[in-house]
């Protein structure tokens, strides 16, 4: 990946400017070994820890990828895990960290990022389900070659918002907007990654496929504290400010900073958002209307 990375200094400058006076919040800096917080779901020979299970490894070959899930489930918070992901030609690879919650009602939030050819940008697909109800894709194309090292991935969800962010910045908001009739989640949900195969839709609608000479495609992860209220618990302590700090107003909204660099990534970046999809919807979902 370099072509279309080396054109992107130009935003990149633009980018860093934007984000002067951005609120900095260190999510994950507490050092956690992997099996304190997380055990492998499946693929277990596809998973590999390095450095003393303080960085895993998840696999995919035409047999098998891999995942790993939370032992626990939690009712909000701050989520955080930092990815390299999968190097040389990835096309048809997905690599995923999201939440959700199990049965067939699911709540879920993801975060799946959408491998492509060597030289095109990977893309970065959103999407919120509420009650087993998906469909509002958004996808975001990385100003930043996030095969080349870490970058840190955020879910921000309290009882006001979530925000999904790329190191420190906004890249979409969905707003509690239950007062005009939008479901919002509620239920706990567990933190979950994966790698796996989805040439059958990631790269160019399913046309590129996935190019097993490349395999194995590695994706590392790293950051396995949880800053997150255990759904354990009720929802009015979860959505306390007293006892969880993401719950404080200043995370109800976007401040000034933050507004203006999710406008700026949506403006420059952005190449799928479904509230714009005419022909899927051909009036907006009514949460469309309010951005942020």
């Amino acid at each position: 990946m370099n072509s279309y990375y080396n054109s992107s200094t130009t935003s990149l400058a633009v980018l860093a400017l934007v984000m002067c006076g951005v609120l900095v919040i260190n999510v994950g800096a507490k050092d956690i070994k992997f099996d304190a917080n997380y055990v492998v779901r499946w693929g277990n020979g596809h998973v590999f820890t390095i450095n003393q299970g303080r960085e895993v490894q998840l696999s995919l070959d035409k047999y098998s990828g891999a995942g790993f899930g939370s032992k626990l489930s939690y009712g909000s918070g701050f989520f955080h895990m930092k990815i390299k992901l999968p190097g040389k030609n990835s096309a048809g690879v997905v690599t995923a960290f999201y939440l959700t919650s199990t049965g067939k009602n699911h709540d879920e939030l993801d975060l799946e990022f959408l491998g492509n050819r060597q030289g095109k940008p990977i893309t970065l697909q959103t999407n919120v389900f509420v009650n087993g109800q998906g469909n509002r894709e958004q996808r975001t194309l990385l100003w930043f070659d996030p095969t080349a090292d870490f970058h840190s991935y955020k879910i921000l969800w309290n009882q006001y918002q979530i925000v999904f962010y790329v190191d420190e910045i906004p890249i979409r908001v969905f707003k509690n907007n239950t007062n005009i009739g939008v479901m919002y989640p509620t239920q706990g949900m567990h933190l979950e990654a994966s790698l796996w195969d989805g040439d059958s839709w990631a790269t160019d609608g399913g046309q590129t496929k996935t190019n097993w000479s490349n395999s194995p495609f590695t994706a590392n992860f790293q950051g396995f504290n949880i800053v997150g209220c255990p759904a354990t618990s009720t929802s009015a302590h979860c959505y306390s400010s007293k006892y969880y700090w993401w719950n404080h107003k200043k995370f109800w909204t976007l401040d000034h900073h933050q507004r203006k660099a999710y406008e700026h990534v949506r403006k420059k970046y952005m190449n799928y958002d479904y509230c714009a999809d005419r022909p899927r919807y051909p009036k907006p979902p009514p949460e469309c209307a309010r951005p942020y």
